[in-house]
């Protein structure tokens, strides 16, 4: 058996169980920041950016042009994913993660340092978006390694939940931020928000960071990357090449890419649409005042993150696909109840709207770190999942908001919305369901050829049943 097995197999369990509880807080920590970062740029654009950096168009069309800058944040993801990817199958995950967490932070704070349109002009709009871009590039990079990190250092048989707290980072940071948010729209008037107020949040980023960096730098490399990379040395000291980790990919996990994507489109546009699109709805469209709007995504967003390692554990026991799929067809049927609610302008309502939104989307997010880790084999796996996973947010996060918006800009009501969440969600289903389930897989046994995808449960669950 394997050095990496035989660690995971050892007689101190008590220590075992410790060391993964670590690598979760740390993953869960990590991710958490990144995207409050990531988050409180998609709040911040339906709320303020059309006024500070556009102020010239009207409050839609100023709206429009900060989605804009927004979603060509997403186009650095996929870049991001094979950089990152490329050294993180060849150095580790545990640097990479560093590495990303300093640009995001880094290019956060600067963001809350630019000056308006009235102060810069076209510059300020100009650089808002290069950070943008800045921000894009680190987070390509980071929610492959964090998952990974995971996924990596604990056995098949509850690698669903453990992998799912790094997912918890999601709407973890998104709480963060959005809370931080309506702090300061509730202690401040709109002029002082307007003006100065909306900076508070970015720059606090720099203070998280840190506390950040002090956690992730105190964990371990996976046992499973260090296993591989031996195997790695030895083939090179018998001079047989290895490919290069996106090479690889492509050659032989295309379809696992594939599926990837496919499973990602009602996933992404879905969450961007409850979560940063619902503000300009709310706002902008039925004339809620912004403080009502932040509270129900912040409540939503509270119990997205108290069901998602539930329903990381309900996909260990039925299945990566069955627990997937009933977020793709429910989030996909919701989105014609979810504008419904919020048309009543009710609270409550809106509440409603937001939180069912967020179950269904739980479904599908959840599990979604053990079902991608699950695809790829350990010396391009980084690669493959990130690929996976960032391709999928250029053609359906990134534009998700944008797209939104200029419907309801066109029609005038949310009808074309829903349908598009609609065909999404049935991309998703045509995805998850030509997958194959991935639940139990050993995650040593699949090799770069791909041979070992159907290979048989993890044989640490054998040894732990």
């Amino acid at each position: 058996m394997s050095s990496a097995h035989n660690a995971v197999n050892g007689p101190d369990t008590s220590r075992r169980a410790g060391s993964l509880r670590k690598i979760v807080a740390a993953s869960l920590i990590g991710t958490t920041i990144e995207w409050y970062d990531y988050f409180l740029y998609g709040s911040a654009a339906a709320l303020v950016f059309g006024r500070v950096f556009f102020p010239e168009a009207d409050p839609l069309t100023g709206t429009l042009l900060s989605f804009l800058t927004y979603a060509i944040g997403f186009a650095a993801r996929p870049i991001g994913a094979v950089v990152f990817g490329h050294y993180g199958d060849r150095l580790g995950r545990k640097r990479l993660l560093v590495i990303s967490l300093l640009m995001m932070g880094l290019s956060t704070a600067l963001i809350g340092c630019v000056p308006g349109y009235d102060t810069m002009g076209v510059a300020a709009p100009l650089l808002l978006t290069t950070l943008r871009l800045v921000q894009g590039f680190a987070l390509g990079g980071e929610w492959g390694g964090a998952v990974l990190l995971v996924s990596e250092h604990g056995d098949a048989k509850q690698r669903g939940f453990w992998a799912s707290w790094p997912q918890g980072g999601a709407p973890a940071g998104n709480l963060l931020a959005v809370g931080v948010l309506s702090l300061m729209t509730t202690v401040l008037s709109d002029d002082a928000f307007n003006s100065w107020g909306w900076r508070v949040p970015f720059l606090l980023s720099a203070v998280l960071v840190v506390i950040g960096l002090w956690i992730r730098l105190s964990v371990d490399e996976s046992p499973l990357f260090k296993e591989a990379l031996a195997k790695a040395e030895r083939r090179k000291a018998e001079q047989r090449a290895e490919q290069l980790p996106f090479v690889a990919v492509v050659r032989n996990h295309w379809r696992d890419v594939l599926v990837a994507m496919g499973a990602r489109m009602a996933e992404n546009i879905s969450y961007y649409v409850i979560t940063a699109f619902v503000l300009t709805y709310c706002v902008e469209h039925l004339k809620i005042d912004k403080q009502t709007s932040l509270n129900a995504v912040l409540i939503g967003s509270a119990v997205q993150f108290c069901l998602i390692p539930l329903f990381g554990a309900l996909s260990d026991r039925i299945g990566r696909k069955p627990v997937y799929l009933v977020g793709a067809v429910g989030v996909g049927l919701w989105s014609w109840a979810f504008f419904a609610l919020l048309d009543t302008k009710s609270f409550p309502a809106l509440v409603l709207a937001v939180t069912v939104g967020l179950i269904f989307h739980s479904a599908m997010y959840a599990p979604q770190a053990a079902f991608f880790s699950e695809l790829f084999a350990t010396r391009m796996r980084y690669t493959g999942a990130s690929l996976g996973a960032q391709l999928s947010s250029v053609a359906a996060g990134a534009p998700a908001p944008l797209i939104a918006t200029a419907l309801l800009g066109s029609y005038g009501n949310s009808t074309p919305i829903s349908v598009y969440v609609g065909l999404a969600a049935l991309i998703t289903v045509i995805a998850v369901v030509a997958s194959r389930e991935t639940r139990g897989r050993d995650l040593a046994a699949i090799e770069p050829d791909g041979s070992a995808a159907q290979a048989a449960p993890d044989r640490r669950t054998a040894a732990s049943a």
